[in-house]
């Protein structure tokens, strides 16, 4: 089965509902519009491969409303906002997006996961092959302080070369860096480098999707931009969203 995950942390930034729900809502959008037509109706988690099930609207006040259904815990606005909505069918694409976000709690960083999931035939889901582009949206929605996407076999082969956290910043076929980390990033990386109105970075080894990485290939950029800095972690506790 075809399984990338392209996902952004940050650190603390505290945002209401209102306010998470246009970055989600920018998102959906995004991804609407990388897609073939398979992520357009989008269903709460708890739903989960049920297609008769209500749809969420895809606008800032059907996303809001979810939002604060999923998350009604009076401790949310410290705690974060957790939710999850589900798009598309396994035999084309499922795209599961999830949030834990806008609280104020500086122990845990915040996070923004798209799952792309397909029994298709590899090299014919777009979403898959356009993962950079999903992290692309990801980035210009959320502002992380990094992202990645990636296959479970490179996430594990990153994470046992350097022993790192889930938290600790690292790249995947494609990997994303916030301003700071950005002006750290070394050039001559074997892949597309893409600026971003913000001033982050999006390097991708799959230069589009044409180019298939090697583990190794995403092992030695992970080792150059540690050693240029650009990985470095976040301060703990983690109370700014950014490095």
């Amino acid at each position: 089965m075809l399984s990338v995950v392209v996902h952004g942390l940050w650190g603390v930034r505290k945002e209401d509902p209102g306010q998470l729900a246009e970055r989600w809502a920018g998102l959906l959008e995004g991804l609407s519009g990388i897609s073939s037509g398979e992520c357009t109706t989008w269903r709460a988690a708890e739903s989960e491969d049920d297609m008769s099930a209500a749809p969420v609207e895809r606008t800032v006040s059907g996303v809001r409303e979810y939002v604060e259904q999923a998350s009604p815990e009076p401790d949310a606005p410290y705690i974060g906002y957790t939710a999850s909505l589900w798009s598309g069918r396994l035999d084309t694409v499922k795209a599961t997006v999830s949030i834990n976000a806008g609280g104020s709690a500086n122990r845990v960083p915040d996070s923004c996961v798209v799952e792309l999931a397909s029994m298709a035939a590899p090299g014919s889901v777009e979403l898959v092959n356009r993962s950079a582009d999903v992290l692309c949206v990801l980035a210009g929605c959320w502002g992380p302080d990094w992202g990645e996407a990636y296959s479970r076999e490179e996430y594990r082969s990153v994470k046992q070369e350097f022993g790192l956290r889930p938290s600790a910043p690292r790249g995947g076929r494609s990997v994303y860096l916030s301003p700071g980390r950005a002006a750290l990033a070394p050039e001559g990386l074997p892949g597309t480098y893409t600026r971003t109105a913000s001033g982050g970075l999006l390097i991708d080894l799959t230069r589009g999707g044409a180019a298939q990485p090697s583990v190794e290939a995403i092992v030695e950029m992970n080792r150059e931009l540690r050693a240029a800095g650009a990985l470095e972690p976040l301060p703990v506790p983690f109370d700014r969203d950014t490095f």
